[in-house]
């Protein structure tokens, strides 16, 4: 198997599940309890914690954890909205969102929120002067993804929260796709909030967090015990949350490193496409964006078909975001970007990890020309 979907998901590391799996069956005291059993969880759960912040240049009380990212991206935008309603109500975003912070939006929009969507340009990047528009005095909160889970392209987060700061507004993003992807450094950023998830980053499902700069003041999303500074109440996944904590320290460790060759293997992997298949365009920024992201339209191509026959021959794909696979409408962010219905469906998307060796990204390449030249032929075989 070529695993070409790291974008949907990524194996865990060795070293994370290792550092797991005491936790399971060895120490596996509640960190609520008094005794040693349970401190020893709850010592585990700071070290993670502690982990996580640095990876972003945060502090460790700055980290509240979750179930993923779904979960930090509706506790941001609801609790800014009940927090700070009494200065207004209008919130503005992108229309290219994930639909976490869509189906949030429209949820807040049936309980008297406003909210503007910007446009992007064709290559997914928003516009600072729109942004800037957009401001009103009942203005709270912006919420822009640092980087796109279909396209990959990477927003100007340093002047968006500039902009934010300058107006007083809150500034939230969605960096689930960026965090342990590239650098982030929350205080030369300017975030107030951030929302991240273990396993995008060689972590376990089921577990995120939700960043809050210090001196914004959130209140709780769950409701029930003292948990997470009685801002997130229930037992904590003291597994998961060790094994984020792992993933970051891996992340960390390894970042440059895996940058570099995440980008040699894309843009190899671009060039043999592009040089051996006619009709086929790179979609999203050409610089500005993730290392490993490759989103590519084939004229022509039903993407399902293209991603069926992939599976068949050993190499794993999508057509955008895992949480929208079995949707029969056009990606959002597509459609956003100016392409047309039949371009968007003719699209796939091919996510790398440093993982991936020359070798795979060499013969995932051949596989897909032939794919692609084969289902033309079909195409126009029935046509005739």
């Amino acid at each position: 198997m070529i695993y070409l979907d790291n974008a949907a998901t990524t194996k865990m590391a060795p070293e994370v599940f290792q550092a797991m799996t005491p936790y399971f069956m060895e120490h596996f005291g509640n960190p609520g309890a008094v005794y040693s059993h349970g401190t020893e969880a709850k010592k585990a759960v700071a070290k993670a914690r502690e982990s996580v912040a640095s990876l972003i240049g945060a502090k460790r009380d700055e980290i509240y954890f979750t179930s993923g990212g779904t979960e930090a991206d509706n506790w941001a935008l609801c609790a800014v909205a009940e927090a700070y309603g009494v200065k207004g109500k209008h919130v503005i975003t992108t229309k290219i969102e994930h639909h976490a912070i869509l189906n949030t939006c429209a949820y807040l929009e049936g309980r008297g929120c406003e909210v503007t969507y910007l446009n992007v340009d064709e290559h997914g990047m928003i516009s600072l002067e729109e942004l800037t528009r957009s401001i009103r005095p009942d203005t709270i909160l912006v919420s822009v993804m640092t980087a796109n889970n279909e396209v990959g392209t990477i927003q100007p987060i340093r002047e968006i929260g500039a902009i934010a700061r300058e107006n007083g507004i809150l500034f939230h993003t969605d960096a689930v796709q960026a965090f342990g992807q590239i650098p982030l450094d929350m205080r030369e950023l300017g975030v107030d909030l951030l929302s991240a998830s273990a396993h995008k980053l060689n972590g376990p499902k089921g577990v995120g967090c939700l960043y809050v700069r210090e001196g914004v003041s959130l209140g709780a999303y769950l409701h029930g015990g003292a948990q997470e500074r009685s801002h997130r109440a229930g037992t904590e996944n003291v597994p998961g949350i060790v094994g984020f904590g792992a993933a970051a320290d891996r992340a960390k460790n390894h970042l440059s490193e895996k940058v570099k060759k995440e980008i040699a293997l894309r843009d190899h992997f671009l060039n043999k496409l592009t040089s051996e298949i006619p009709d086929c365009k790179l979609n999203g920024h050409p610089d500005k964006r993730l290392p490993g992201n490759l989103n590519i339209t084939f004229l022509d191509v039903e993407a399902v078909s293209l991603l069926l026959r992939l599976d068949s021959l050993g190499v794993c794909a999508s057509a955008g975001s895992a949480c929208t696979s079995g949707s029969a409408k056009p990606s959002h962010v597509l459609t956003a970007m100016g392409l047309a219905d039949s371009d968007a469906r003719s699209t796939i998307r091919l996510t790398l990890s440093d993982e991936n060796t020359m070798e795979e990204i060499d013969k995932a390449a051949d596989l897909i020309r032939d794919s692609v030249m084969l289902l033309r032929k079909k195409k126009l075989e029935v046509m005739a």
